[in-house]
């Protein structure tokens, strides 16, 4: 079987720089037509969304999908809560994990694979101030050296 196409619609960079990135899931997403049709067009951003886990459903919560201009009456709300679709034993294994102290859930990038729409969620643990510090130093560093690789290399 071929590799399917991906996709990428959008990314969550915020994420990455708020936690530690512990462990992934792909999920699928519970959409409308006219949901779908916007997201073709790229208009959807996961900045401020978060995920809860209700009843034994994961809903994702402020995730923006900008209604499609030509959908009229059928457009639904940008902000509404959608269903992420994963398997029970999934489901079962993160509610584990949140249980523990300082764990949560955050959709880390929405794309395509193949013609199905895709979230990837991350079991993410919170940050303190002085990591976020290291992780802005160790980029600081790496592009230091990078810009003298890079003039090293020009002479």
């Amino acid at each position: 079987m071929a590799k399917e196409a991906v996709k990428l619609i959008a990314n969550n960079k915020k994420a990455y720089h708020d936690y530690f990135i512990e462990d992934t899931y792909e999920a699928g997403i519970c959409l409308v037509g006219t949901e779908v049709k916007s997201l073709r067009m790229g208009k959807c951003s996961v900045k401020e969304s978060f995920i809860r886990i209700e009843n034994g459903e994961v809903i994702v919560y402020g995730m923006h999908i900008s209604p499609y201009e030509k959908g009229n009456i059928f457009n639904k709300d940008p902000l509404r809560p959608r269903k992420l679709l994963l398997h029970r034993q999934e489901i079962n294994k993160i509610t584990g994990k949140i249980a523990e102290k300082g764990y949560t859930l955050v959709p880390l990038r929405v794309y395509f694979k193949g013609s199905l729409t895709k979230v990837e969620i991350g079991l993410a643990k919170g940050k303190k101030l002085y990591d976020k510090r290291q992780d802005i130093a160790k980029k600081d560093a790496r592009r230091e050296t990078e810009r003298e690789f890079k003039v090293k290399n020009l002479y």
